[in-house]
């Protein structure tokens, strides 16, 4: 069984052998060679300093302070601290090293191969690779199987720590870390598992919930609320504060037809909702403890807004909902002056060369710092993908309502392979935001913003771009479904449908 889209239970996927997009012409760079020369002669002779006086610098200024004294300022160190009290005039009093120091973030990833002591999953045993998911602190990376179980490795050394025998009754979909202990994981039986990293000999407890296979996991760390996801329609939060060996309190939070993936924005002020129609569901100004009911799927059957004549698609289109009696103002009262909770927007995001053919949003991802959405999108005829980013661009509300709006812009985009009909294949964004790991018929593709690996807010285009790709990868040997960026490393980990896991990191 998949780990596909509502479709997917009704026929067998079909994988075709690994064939390369054809390439695109990039952009060519608006800077002048002279002044990429003189940045580049710039870091050099700042790196080549801080490099050999950076250990002496340090110990005489811890010195010298320890005795009262003034550090000198003059020589070395002189050049050093005026570098960087210049840089603060310029970007203001904090410095981030990545942004200035983007070739060596380049270089680096740019450089990232396979390690040599990958690890490999017995095909037979484990079944396919559906999910990867890190721990907070790195520590543990968990792999969701689809043969029932559920694995643990040390991603530093490649070892194996544990593997949860029959986790669950059915395929193991999603893994989701609420803190460096716990952890919850969900399955097409329709359950979601509690878990605890210092005691695995049993769950802590099984939730029962969801009608149908369950597929995303999130966690609101303001009110320890896991909320899940499957393709019954359902999104249902459970409270984790009061959970017994028996389960937790749970309740159904919202409904819809073709669901795909649920996300939470970073600071959890709002839902993201995917669905297999192409339509993308916004829940503003997010109250989990109030239930959304939504009476009208009318919506969900209009018809998309075609490109602009100039080839690149207009602004996505935004329209309200209905609620379920055509009374808004009982289920969400209006507070004085400001929008209603749990308001609800619906938006048809454009895709590239899609125009009146509809389309499958099948992965959804957030930036982490809640600028953008990612999705990996697929025609109705699944004949190509794409993956594309929209910058979120929020709308003040008109006189005569008060229900927000928030327009999406394309930004960028990239064709995909299109190898492996059927199969979700699930990107993600660096911790950073500055890069996103894409699987790429049997391997994963490294894309940027523009050449820097800028990030996303200092490097819009005026109008949608390509994606630049830094660093493509092929080692596996079949379709790579999954993909995830260390949180705390320099480390990328992929997954594929025979059962490889995959871990990359720079070669130095």
């Amino acid at each position: 069984m998949s780990s596909g889209g509502p479709g997917s239970d009704t026929e067998e996927s079909q994988d075709r052998p690994f064939s390369r997009a054809s390439e695109r012409d990039e952009p060519e760079e608006e800077e002048s060679e002279d002044d990429e020369e003189e940045e580049e002669e710039e870091d050099d002779n700042q790196e080549q300093a801080c490099g050999s006086n950076s250990g002496n610098a340090q110990n005489q200024s811890s010195s010298r302070h320890e005795h009262g004294e003034r550090t000198p300022a003059s020589g070395v160190c002189d050049s050093i601290f005026s570098w960087i009290w210049k840089r603060s005039i310029r970007r203001g009093p904090y410095v981030d090293p990545s942004r200035d120091n983007f070739r060596t973030m380049t270089s680096l990833y740019g450089s990232m191969n396979p390690a040599s002591d990958s690890v490999n999953l017995n095909t037979q045993t484990h079944g396919a690779v559906f999910n990867l998911e890190y721990s907070p602190d790195g520590s543990v990376l968990t792999v969701a199987c689809e043969q029932t179980e559920v694995l643990l490795f040390d991603p530093v050394s490649s070892k194996h720590i544990k593997t949860l025998v029959e986790a669950h009754e059915d395929c193991v979909n999603n893994i989701r870390f609420l803190d460096n202990r716990l952890f919850a994981t969900c399955s097409d039986d329709t359950t979601i598992a509690l878990w605890d990293l210092r005691n695995l000999s049993g769950k802590v407890c099984s939730l029962h919930g969801h009608a149908s296979w369950v597929k995303n996991i999130e966690y609101d760390t303001h009110t320890r609320l896991l909320v899940t996801s499957g393709f019954d329609g359902n999104v249902i939060t459970w409270d984790t504060n009061r959970f017994t060996e028996d389960g937790c309190p749970h309740k159904k939070f919202f409904h819809t037809r073709y669901l795909m993936r649920m996300r939470l924005t970073p600071d959890c002020s709002r839902m993201l909702i995917s669905t297999s129609s192409g339509y993308l569901l916004i829940l503003h100004d997010l109250d989990l403890t109030q239930s959304l009911e939504v009476g009208s799927y009318r919506i969900l059957r209009a018809r998309r807004t075609p490109l602009s004549t100039d080839g690149s698609p207009s602004s996505s289109r935004s329209v309200g909902v209905p609620r379920h009696g055509n009374d808004s103002s009982k289920l969400h009262p209006h507070r004085e002056g400001m929008s209603p909770r749990n308001s609800l927007e619906v938006l048809t995001p454009e895709v590239p060369g899609e125009k009146e053919r509809g389309n499958c949003i099948t992965s959804l991802q957030l930036h982490p710092k809640g600028w953008a959405t990612l999705l990996r999108c697929s025609s109705n005829t699944d004949d190509q993908e794409w993956t594309c980013v929209y910058e979120f661009q929020e709308e003040e509300p008109q006189r005569h309502s008060v229900l927000p709006r928030c327009s999406l812009r394309l930004t960028h985009y990239i064709e995909e392979a299109n190898v492996g009909r059927g199969y979700i294949k699930e990107l993600c964004f660096s911790p950073d935001g500055r890069l996103i790991c894409s699987p790429y018929g049997y391997g994963v593709r490294l894309l940027a913003f523009d050449g820097r690996c800028g990030e996303l807010t200092d490097c819009l285009p005026t109008r949608t771009a390509l994606l630049r790709e830094v660093r493509s990868v092929y080692s596996h040997s079949d379709v790579v479904l999954t993909s995830k960026f260390s949180p705390t490393h320099c480390q990328l980990a992929s997954g594929c449908l025979s059962g490889r896991v995959a871990l990359y990191q720079p070669h130095f």
